[in-house]
């Protein structure tokens, strides 16, 4: 999802931003019970305030097998720490993380930037933004240049002591989870689908071995929203996590995992208002804190009313199922887009998938509350 981080004003006192990987302590170093309960590995963009993807379902008392971060809003090694950092602050580090892929399958910066010569600028380019080191002083994470530049002015959450998980890579992670636990591992993208597409590339098994992929992004029919209105409404309706990697999205989403389900529009629904956050915010820890002062007002719950959908379907009110391909071709303006088909006019190899229209937006909002208001520690898993 297009960062949240890109609308804080942060004070003069930054630090410099491009620093060394200053961390010692691995994460996922405290034991753990394995239960019978569901099982889910998230793969996201990690942000200061992305910890909320996690904490749902920590708080509906599913096993999180570990996080994942992938490149989209930034690089997978800034969003993989922020990860590692935002676990370290509520005590839990027992959950390991995996850096994912520093770059798409095929795309790159300038790849990117001359499609967009041709066809128009995003209103949020996500990772491919232009290096803006003046930007990554003020508070935000790095876009372009080097994967491998660290800013730690972004860590308003503190910058980790952990380390990242050294024993697999963050693809082999997701497939060997799928091996150990048959059919009963959701698999969840709040970013780009390059780790995804890397797991199903790598093990012809792994898509059908796993319970569901549930992705945030998919939009469909908003090229007129994207006309009217302000830059920011064409922000709220541009689909960034496909963009950043057709080709993986295409390879992920005509998988065959038992269900695939697709959170695009629906993630537009339930705003973020500074109502919620004061009603947060009355119960007062780490998380409610950096809620309240980095999620702001400006977007809606995108990753958040995917991973409700995961823990708790009786949340949608309204769905559909169609048949659905991802636009690869470079030359297209619709490039890293979707398009939806009925079964009598679909073209081979496309997947049926469910599209969720509405859900219960004050369930999101009870959901998201009792996670961040009374979340687990390690101590508690």
């Amino acid at each position: 999802m297009p960062s949240l981080v890109k609308s804080l004003h942060t004070a003069s006192a930054a630090l410099a931003a491009i620093v060394p990987l200053a961390a010692a302590v691995p994460a996922g170093v405290y034991p753990r019970n394995v239960t019978a309960a569901p099982k889910i590995i998230l793969d996201n963009d990690w942000s200061v305030a992305g910890f909320i993807t996690y904490l749902l379902p920590l708080a509906s008392d599913w096993d999180v097998l570990g996080l994942v971060s992938d490149t989209a809003d930034s690089w997978a090694l800034q969003t993989g720490l922020h990860a590692l950092a935002t676990l370290e602050v509520g005590n839990l580090s027992c959950i390991p993380v995996y850096k994912g892929s520093d770059y798409p399958l095929i795309q790159t910066e300038e790849r990117f930037q001359a499609w967009e010569a041709v066809h128009g600028v995003l209103p949020w380019e996500g990772v491919f933004a232009k290096e803006n080191l003046t930007y990554e002083a003020e508070g935000n994470d790095p876009t372009s240049g080097n994967p491998d530049r660290v800013s730690r002015a972004a860590f308003f959450e503190g910058f980790p002591n952990t380390t990242f998980a050294s024993d697999t890579n963050a693809a082999n992670f997701m497939v060997e989870q799928v091996k150990k636990y048959p059919g009963e591992v959701s698999i969840y993208s709040g970013g780009a689908l390059t780790n995804i597409a890397l797991a199903v590339r790598m093990d012809p098994d792994f898509a059908k071995n796993a319970k569901e992929l549930v992705i945030m992004g998919g939009y469909i029919d908003v090229n007129l929203l994207q006309t009217t209105g302000s830059v920011m409404q064409a922000d709220l309706n541009s689909d960034i996590n496909l963009i950043v990697d057709p080709e993986a999205a295409k390879i992920a989403l005509t998988a065959d995992f038992p269900n695939i389900t697709i959170a695009g529009n629906v993630a537009n629904q339930v705003m973020s208002t500074q109502e919620f956050l004061d009603e947060v915010h009355e119960v007062q820890n780490v998380y409610s804190d950096l809620m309240f002062n980095y999620y702001g007002t400006e977007f809606p719950f995108w990753d958040e009313t995917a991973a409700s959908i995961i823990l708790d379907p009786s949340i949608v009110t309204n769905s559909t199922q169609f048949y659905l391909d991802v636009d690869v071709a470079y030359a297209s303006p619709s490039y890293g887009n979707i398009h939806a088909y009925q079964e009598a006019l679909a073209p081979p190899n496309v997947r049926l998938v469910n599209y969720v229209t509405e859900i219960d937006g004050a369930k999101l909002k009870s959901m998201i509350k009792k996670a961040v208001q009374y979340p687990k520690t390690c101590a508690q898993l």
